[in-house]
């Protein structure tokens, strides 16, 4: 607890934060990638609080794609981005 009142709650911030829970949360997603359960916290926390700012790496991708695919998640290569993406 803060000394000047509860804890303060980390506001989530998308695409990863929608991401993470699509997948079932910080512990499936950990395991799906093989690393600490801290990892997907990290996504998920502002930039200015030590985390990616929504970004999941690119070296993940695949590994939440393929996980997805497996379960029957709806996940496309979009919603890894916070920006429309571009037809070329």
């Amino acid at each position: 607890m803060r000394a000047n009142g509860p804890p303060r709650k980390s506001k989530r911030v998308p695409p990863a934060s929608q991401i993470v829970r699509k997948l079932g949360g910080e512990a499936v997603v950990a395991g799906i990638i093989g690393s600490a359960a801290s990892t997907p916290y990290r996504w998920q926390d502002p930039v200015k609080r030590g985390g990616t700012g929504g970004n999941i790496p690119q070296k993940h991708w695949s590994a939440l794609m393929a996980y997805a695919r497996e379960h029957n998640i709806q996940l496309e290569l979009k919603d890894f981005s916070k920006a429309p993406l571009r037809k070329l």
